[in-house]
């Protein structure tokens, strides 16, 4: 693999954080994410030559791992990955991290995946002061400040009257959604906002609609969890994902992703949500909805298995030119009498 070049927007010469990136970007991330894209900042000053084989020994993972790691960042716009005409990774640019706010002002005229069923309206300052006055809305937002620790900012106030002026949320399931998100250890109005348009998207109107539906929500995590042997953290954002991925996009229902898990750990010894995201997909390719199906696909690959392999022992049997000649037969006494009396 060829060598890659690392270079930076930014014109410090020294390695530091940012406290963008720190307030806004890590407590999301996986930790090895984290310590890859650390890792990074401090080879921009490094006098010599960076690849990916290079980090993947540095930190004992595969490439694959590491380069997975560079595309969550990429997504998360804080490095760009610059490429050949071959498809080969060749550079690695550093961005500057960008708060939310500021984040969405510089993206508002872009086209995204959100942009096309989420066009916001734009609040005038006395659509918000309105907002901030009325009294329901009032003790809402000095609720949502001691959930959050810290004052709201006007963009703050635009999003939480989107909820309530366009997403038709009651102040108790915003509550609700503060609450639960907080909970979760998500602080941040604008993971919030993600939730909020998620439940628009389910038709969850009710704080009640939103119990049920985080309910069933926490069950399917606490069954890989399980299923993984995993306790003393929560999943990562990158695993959320993944599950999500297993439920909304699949539908797999929890057995099945179960005994995904349980397949994973028979074959790699560690909860791999890589290798269980790879047999996910295989079984929704091969249309999979129960059990059964899975077990039906067993037999199908060991009788497939036990075809191939009788077919190769033939075929060996066959090309061994040896067999053509007929085998002969020989008298060891007398062959070692002769030796002897020669």
């Amino acid at each position: 693999m060829t060598d890659i070049t690392l270079h930076t927007k930014s014109k410090s010469t020294v390695t530091c954080v940012s406290n963008t990136f720190i307030d806004e970007y890590m407590a999301d991330a996986n930790g090895e994410f984290v310590k890859i894209y650390l890792y990074l900042l401090r080879c921009i000053n490094a006098a010599e030559n960076f690849s990916i084989s290079k980090m993947a020994d540095k930190f004992d993972h595969t490439e694959k791992d590491i380069k997975r790691a560079l595309k969550y960042w990429e997504k998360k716009h804080l490095l760009q990955l610059e490429y050949n005409s071959g498809e080969q990774l060749t550079g690695i640019c550093l961005c500057e991290p960008v708060s939310a706010v500021t984040q969405d002002s510089e993206h508002a005229e872009k086209p995204t995946e959100a942009s096309s069923v989420d066009i916001r309206p734009s609040y005038t300052k006395d659509q918000i002061l309105s907002f901030q006055n009325d009294e329901a809305s009032s003790d809402l937002l000095f609720i949502i400040e001691r959930y959050i620790g810290h004052p709201l900012s006007i963009k703050d106030y635009e999003t939480i009257l989107y909820w309530s002026d366009e997403l038709k949320f009651s102040t108790d399931l915003i509550e609700y959604l503060v609450e639960s998100c907080v909970d979760n250890g998500h602080k941040s109005i604008r993971y919030m906002d993600k939730i909020a348009l998620s439940w628009s998207a389910s038709s969850i109107r009710t704080a009640e609609d939103a119990r049920r539906s985080s309910s069933a929500y926490k069950q399917t995590h606490y069954g890989v969890m399980k299923a993984f042997g995993i306790s003393g953290r929560k999943l990562a954002e990158y695993e959320l994902e993944l599950v999500d991925k297993w439920t909304s996009q699949f539908g797999f229902t929890l057995d099945i992703i179960s005994e995904a898990c349980k397949r994973t750990l028979q074959a790699t010894n560690q909860p791999s949500f890589q290798y269980a995201d790879t047999i996910l997909e295989n079984w929704h390719k091969c249309n999979i909805h129960h059990l059964e199906d899975i077990a039906i696909l067993d037999t199908a690959y060991k009788k497939s298995k036990a075809s191939s392999s009788r077919n190769v022992t033939v075929n060996k049997t066959a090309a061994n030119r040896f067999n053509n000649f007929s085998q002969r037969t020989y008298n060891f006494e007398q062959l070692e009498k002769q030796l002897l009396n020669n």
